[in-house]
């Protein structure tokens, strides 16, 4: 990690960490008072380091149990950051959290949730039980016919409005998100859903690969499906798929934005 030219007492520069984690050993991300979080490891990382309370903000909120191969919080501080502040961070963070890198953000202003022009979330599935996908993917041991499967991924991306896959209690002030990829794909043994959006509600990717799952397990049609997304009704969704099979796996900013350090 390269040192940050200091710029003097008083200069606060907004930092930004791109963190990875095993959301199994956390109660969701977002802080939630003194229940384990990723959020809270953070902040109390950084207030070690830095000997000084340090709030983070992350681009993303997962649910319990829902991993991540690429999130991002920034925080802000007047510190200079030390060439051994990434080896600091994950000797104290816990097992399940790693940082990959530490960035600077050229605008002070710049925000991780609002300022992500997309984020991509991948949805892993098998079919025969392996101790070693337990908790890291969903074990789907039923018949069901792939076809309408492709034709769902793909009805998606024709729709902007999504209300019947937000969780009810989903306090959202619009529920337009603009599908940028939509697709099932093998990986192996397993079978993955890709999807890329701009924004997503909350609990939207479970309820989407619930839903389409529903759609081929009990002979549902890409009509059926269509009926579903229409109504703007969640009560006709289906969203009983574990956190555990998903991941949040990139956040994508302007280039430009962020300076690795």
């Amino acid at each position: 990690m390269g040192k940050l030219p200091f710029r003097g007492w008083g200069f606060m520069a907004r930092y930004v960490l791109e963190v990875m984690y095993d959301g199994t050993k956390f109660h969701g991300s977002q802080v939630q008072g003194v229940i384990p979080t990723v959020q809270l490891e953070i902040n109390k990382t950084l207030s070690t380091i830095l000997r000084t309370p340090i709030a983070s903000f992350g681009a993303s909120r997962t649910d319990e149990g829902v991993h991540a191969l690429c999130n991002y919080y920034h925080f802000d501080s007047e510190d200079e950051l030390k060439p051994d502040f990434l080896y600091k961070c994950n000797s104290i963070l816990p097992h399940g959290i790693a940082v990959k890198r530490i960035c600077i953000a050229k605008d002070p202003e710049f925000n991780t949730r609002f300022d992500a022009i997309a984020r991509r979330y991948r949805y892993r599935i098998y079919f025969t039980k392996n101790p070693f996908l337990y908790k890291r993917a969903l074990y789907y041991p039923f018949r069901f016919e792939h076809p309408i499967l492709h034709e769902t991924a793909a009805i998606i991306k024709e729709y902007e409005h999504f209300e019947s896959f937000a969780k009810r209690n989903a306090q959202a002030k619009t529920f337009n998100c603009n599908i940028i990829q939509s697709y099932w794909e093998r990986h192996g043994s397993e079978l993955h859903y890709v999807v890329e959006a701009n924004r997503f509600l909350r609990g939207m990717v479970r309820g989407l690969v619930g839903t389409q799952l529903h759609m081929g397990r009990y002979g549902g049609t890409a009509d059926d499906f269509r009926k579903i997304i229409e109504a703007r009704d969640s009560k006709m969704a289906y969203f009983d798929v574990a956190g555990h099979g998903l991941y949040l796996e990139n956040i994508t900013y302007k280039d430009g934005t962020l300076d690795t350090i």
